[in-house]
């Protein structure tokens, strides 16, 4: 596919301003009517706050990399059929797009000339598949090879964990102009702080919110998340889960590993390993693991069916 559109490295979006794509700007927010296609399902929008924790996960799952500008109503075709080829994956493959007017140092990173520019990316890898528009035999190879030989592709390379579901992109929630809840004014500081890429910050900000009121489930939802990345966003996927099968007796490796597993949305496979490693004869450690097990747990939905059956076998192991 780069080769029927030549990828055309070394040119940088620095100072390049597209008039002709000032012909084709909407005003109308992502999942609003005349505006882009809105994120959800196994769909997402990153920034340079985000970028580095997505490159992360593709060592878990690959990812289809598009880079673009939600208001050029030329792309909005485009971003469509590549949101329902991904999400008829389910889950196989996950969909970020890069609104590169507004993260201009990513664009640079890969030098491309400007919007589309879509790239594939497997444990960390880049590969270019199109720049420019496509045209519709190119966009109907994209969705009907392309996609499928990437999932096929990740998986000889042992990337064959699943995307984290993100919601229905046709729900109330994923059509708003953020694609999320509105903040509440006493969590707004931890909210800038996450979104800025400060995550211990955040972390700290939102434990502020919990003293304030214990019952609040979403900071801790936000609190646990902040944390998480804090720790974890910037680990190398390979040496952390290499260092977990090197060393199985140690609490902390597989602490980390876990931390990879929740970040790539593998959230059996983290309950299952810290529980696991505690099942078979390291009681000693089961403070640490609980610790962050009951950290893990305000993270997915209370009516999760694998957060009810990993509360009820850490209660047993408890005892």
């Amino acid at each position: 596919m780069a080769g029927q559109r030549p990828f055309n490295p070394g040119v940088s979006l620095a100072g390049a301003v597209d008039l002709e794509a000032l012909k084709h700007q909407v005003k109308a927010e992502p999942g609003q009517a005349g505006g882009a296609p809105a994120a959800g399902g196994y769909v997402i929008d990153t920034t340079e706050n985000t970028f580095q924790a997505m490159v992360q996960t593709s060592a878990t799952f690959p990812i289809l990399l598009l880079l673009w500008v939600p208001t050029d109503d030329r792309l909005f075709d485009m971003a469509r059929q590549l949101g329902d080829a991904v999400n008829q994956l389910n889950g196989q493959i996950q969909l970020s797009r890069i609104d590169i007017a507004s993260n201009p140092s990513i664009a640079q990173a890969f030098q491309v000339q400007g919007a589309p520019a879509l790239f594939a990316l497997i444990n960390g890898r880049p590969m270019p598949i199109l720049q420019g528009l496509p045209s519709a035999e190119e966009m109907q190879q994209i969705v009907d090879a392309a996609i499928p030989n990437l999932v096929a592709a990740a998986q000889q390379a042992g990337v064959t964990g699943s995307a984290p579901y993100s919601g229905d992109p046709d729900s109330d929630a994923a059509n708003s102009a953020a694609g999320a809840q509105e903040v509440p004014p006493e969590h707004q500081e931890a909210y800038m702080l996450a979104q800025q890429g400060d995550y211990a910050g955040a972390a700290a900000a939102y434990e502020k919110v919990l003293e304030a009121d214990p019952n609040d489930a979403r900071a801790a939802r936000e609190r646990a998340k902040a944390l998480l990345l804090a720790r974890s966003a910037n680990a190398n996927v390979r040496e952390v889960r290499a260092a977990a099968a090197d060393n199985p007796d140690d609490v902390e490796a597989q602490l980390a590993v876990a931390d990879i597993d929740m970040i790539g949305g593998q959230i059996q496979d983290a309950f299952d390993r810290l529980l696991d490693f505690v099942a078979a004869g390291h009681k000693a450690d089961i403070e640490p693991v609980r610790k962050r097990l009951l950290e893990y747990f305000t993270i997915p939905e209370s009516t999760d069916e694998r957060l009810k059956r990993a509360r009820r076998r850490l209660a047993t192991l408890m005892y």
